[in-house]
């Protein structure tokens, strides 16, 4: 008689579901919430997860690693010992940075490689080990899972990794983002008042958003006729050292109320403000995915965007795109949607039906395949029994 197959077990690094980008930490409970319905027939454990936190639907709580004073020796020491302690036959990390060492199978996520190919918005004392620890992580890799098509292309240009060895993702949108709108009774941030345009995402310099800054200064001074002269511009997300430029920017122009920058909000909060939002606007200039984007749409709030890095991919025909650094593009689109209530009305549309091709099932149903492609190449012991 021959015994059953062991259930093989899938261990993730729950760090992610706790990590400071919120887009990072929203793809991990996503995707760990789904994945146990998805595969019943593997087991998944969430490797170091803290313990104050609540695991995703049908995750096993797994070790804990020891505390280490550096990412870097985590990534060496306690995360390697903690995977050997659950028994793991195969770890995903899903956010940059995986275990230096051990016989497990990795899996790593990689959402961008902007720290390689723009370095000069990453001048931090750190770069060089940094740099080190995130390109020892992707190439010692078994595969790369990433948001984009771009990505996709960077990763392999960046760490010389064969493009067979990633595969592509694209992240997902559903509930609570919808056209429904949310509770009225929720405020806004102090300070915030309709007509606003809105950015949402931290505030690096990559994001270019003194572009953004200029383009609503340059609607306020149009005519008021045209409904805009009171517009502000509302940067929702945690300040990376972009803040203290646009307040200067704007105490310049005169204009000490066009800027609200209330920080990191909570997700009713970020509802409310998109679904108020004259626009999203995104003038990125280097992007993995821009999820802002999708979230954007998926409420039905046009997005007006820089024509650069993956957020072509994301937006395709729905959003309105223009070059990099163009401010007076962007106030010709935000001056047309605030206007034009059918051109507005057409772009929602758009925006709408473009979201709808995004799903959180479908970026777990492609990592899962990974992970079983991952997991076919290594071999399972069959146990034996007498007859």
């Amino acid at each position: 008689m021959t015994g059953s197959p062991a259930r093989r077990r899938v261990g993730f690094d729950a760090r992610a579901l706790v990590f400071p980008a919120g887009g990072v930490k929203r793809y991990a409970r996503e995707l760990f919430d789904r994945l146990p319905a998805l595969a019943p027939d593997l087991d998944f454990v969430a490797i170091d997860a803290p313990p104050e936190i609540d695991l995703p639907r049908g995750t096993l709580r797994g070790p804990v690693a020891g505390r280490l004073p550096t990412n870097l020796a985590r990534g060496a020491l306690a995360l390697p010992a903690a995977i050997s302690q659950a028994r793991l036959d195969l770890f995903h990390a899903p956010a940059y940075t995986a275990p230096l060492m051990g016989r497990t199978p990795v899996v790593v996520t990689i959402h961008d490689v902007s720290y390689v190919r723009r370095p000069e918005y990453y001048a931090h004392p750190a770069g060089f080990v940094r740099q080190w620890f995130y390109r020892r992580s992707a190439t010692r890799a078994t595969h790369v899972v990433t948001d984009s098509e771009f990505s996709r292309q960077e990763i392999a240009a960046a760490y010389d990794i064969p493009s067979t060895r990633i595969t592509v993702a694209p992240l997902g949108v559903g509930a609570p983002f919808s056209p429904t709108a949310p509770d009225p009774a929720i405020p806004l941030p102090v300070g915030v008042r309709i007509p606003y345009v809105l950015h949402v995402g931290d505030l690096h310099a990559r994001r270019d958003l003194t572009t953004a800054l200029r383009a609503v200064l340059n609607l306020r001074q149009r005519s008021a006729s045209q409904g805009t002269s009171a517009l502000q511009l509302v940067c929702a997300g945690e300040d990376h050292g972009a803040a203290d430029a646009l307040r200067r920017a704007s105490a310049e122009a005169g204009a000490s109320d066009l800027l609200v920058l209330p920080g990191r909000v909570s997700e009713d909060v970020l509802l409310r403000l998109y679904h108020q939002a004259v626009a999203l606007v995104y003038p990125s200039l280097y992007e993995g995915f821009g999820l802002p984007v999708l979230e954007a749409m998926a409420c039905g709030t046009p997005v007006v965007a820089a024509r650069a890095g993956s957020v072509p991919e994301v937006a395709g025909d729905a959003g309105i795109l223009v070059e990099g650094g163009d401010w007076s593009a962007i106030a010709d689109a935000l001056t047309m949607l605030s206007t034009d209530e059918g051109y507005r009305r057409g772009r929602r549309d758009r925006g709408l039906a473009r979201a709808a091709e995004f799903s959180w099932d479908r970026t777990a149903r492609q990592t899962l395949d990974v992970f079983r492609m991952c997991l076919q190449m290594t071999t399972v012991p069959q146990p034996t029994g007498k007859p």
